[in-house]
């Protein structure tokens, strides 16, 4: 893609008021929720897309999910680390990149920035919940035994908020329900 091919996509995707120039090359697009940044290599044969998505602050017991999501559920971007921020990412040679991969990306890495730490949290939980139904199999509980121990743990205040209503309580356990029906069959013991 030319410069100019890029400063018109760009144009054209979030407005003239929102794209900036900053440089022979680079580009600045400021919107009210995220700063997106366009480079081309000096020689204009790469170029670079980033997005900030998060301090590190934030996403530092997180750092193993953004790793496995960059191995499976990223695509054509990734999760990078500069300068305690964790960044959305996509890189391309610009000789043959074409609008509609320029495009897919951007939508893609604002896609990310608009999850923050959703989808990591969400594969976070997700790990842990089979650890514990490995752990139940292993002392050779069905799904209906491990239910009932989370529900008394709920019941004898070992889990759950201080002051959580019988509501929230409710509410906590039947999605506790739902995750362990979805992942009871998917996780297998190793025999030690």
């Amino acid at each position: 893609m030319t410069p100019e091919e890029i400063a018109a996509t760009l144009t054209e995707l979030f407005g003239a008021a929102s794209v900036q120039a900053m440089a022979p090359g680079s580009w600045q697009v400021d919107t009210s929720s995220f700063r997106l940044l366009v480079l081309l290599s000096d020689d204009n044969s790469w170029l670079r897309i980033l997005l900030p998505i998060v301090p590190i602050q934030q996403a530092q017991e997180f750092l193993a999910q953004f790793l496995e999501a960059n191995f499976d559920e990223t695509q054509e971007v990734r999760y990078a680390f500069y300068e305690n921020v964790i960044w959305g990412v996509f890189q391309h040679n610009n000789s043959t990149l074409e609008n509609a991969d320029f495009v897919s990306a951007i939508a893609r890495l604002v896609s990310l920035h608009e999850a923050g730490l959703d989808n990591v949290f969400n594969r976070l939980i997700e790990s842990r919940i089979r650890q514990i139904i490995q752990a139940a199999k292993q002392q050779g509980q069905s799904l209906e035994a491990t239910m009932q121990s989370l529900e008394r743990y709920y019941a004898e205040g070992l889990m759950g908020e201080i002051d959580q209503t019988s509501d929230a309580r409710e509410e906590v356990l039947a999605a506790w329900q739902r995750q362990l029906e979805r992942l009871w069959n998917e996780v297998n013991i190793n025999p030690q």
